[in-house]
């Protein structure tokens, strides 16, 4: 993954700017590196399988005896310890659904975060992107969630996150939120000038 430069992230702003020109609504884009790093999760399984494997040979060969189960223990341990570190091998022990579920408890903290549920007529609009775990959502305050159509918003989203995971995350972001422009210029239009929040895509490392 490729951090966005200076550049990039202004293009970003930039579309941002473009759309609240003919909006109501407030825009907020965040892109999270990942959601989290999961360190625990090797512990986990070096755990559970430094346990096991040791016990389950004593228990169908009648080997290691006792001492030597729990000297098994402890260096199986150790060497999975090691061994789980790496990058791509941990990757594999993170389920799915704990991605999934991770990605989107932080895209609710950043919406908080961000202030998005205190703008005037409550119109904040959030575009997140966990791009580890390539998940995406866009997260609206109650000012807007009666306008936006929840099957246009699904669509949003997939094109996105088909985006990010060809690694056009710049490309993806800029065409997601004209895409949301759209829609919220035809059903929150704009009344008055105003800029609630920053234009900025807020970057978590």
């Amino acid at each position: 993954m490729t951090p966005l430069d200076e550049y990039e992230q202004r293009q970003v702003a930039e579309a941002i700017a473009r759309v609240e020109r003919r909006t109501d609504a407030q825009l907020v884009t965040v892109l999270a590196r990942r959601a989290d790093d999961y360190a625990y999760l090797p512990l986990f399984w070096a755990a559970v399988l430094a346990l096991a494997v040791p016990g389950l040979a004593q228990w169908l060969l009648g080997w290691p005896g006792v001492r030597g189960l729990l000297v098994a223990n402890v260096l199986l341990f150790i060497a999975l310890c090691l061994l789980l570190r790496s990058p791509r091998l941990a990757v594999w022990l993170i389920p799915a659904a704990l991605r999934r579920w991770r990605a989107s408890s932080l895209a609710r903290q950043q919406f908080r975060e961000q202030n998005l549920q205190g703008t005037t007529a409550a119109t904040g609009v959030m575009i997140f992107v966990a791009e580890a775990e390539r998940h995406v959502e866009i997260i609206v305050d109650q000012g807007i969630d009666r306008h936006f159509d929840a099957q246009a918003r699904a669509e949003i989203v997939a094109r996105l996150a088909e985006q990010v995971r060809q690694g056009r995350t710049l490309q993806g972001f800029v065409e997601c939120i004209e895409a949301c422009g759209e829609l919220l210029c035809q059903h929150v239009p704009r009344t008055h000038a105003r800029n609630e929040l920053p234009n900025r895509l807020v970057i978590l490392d």
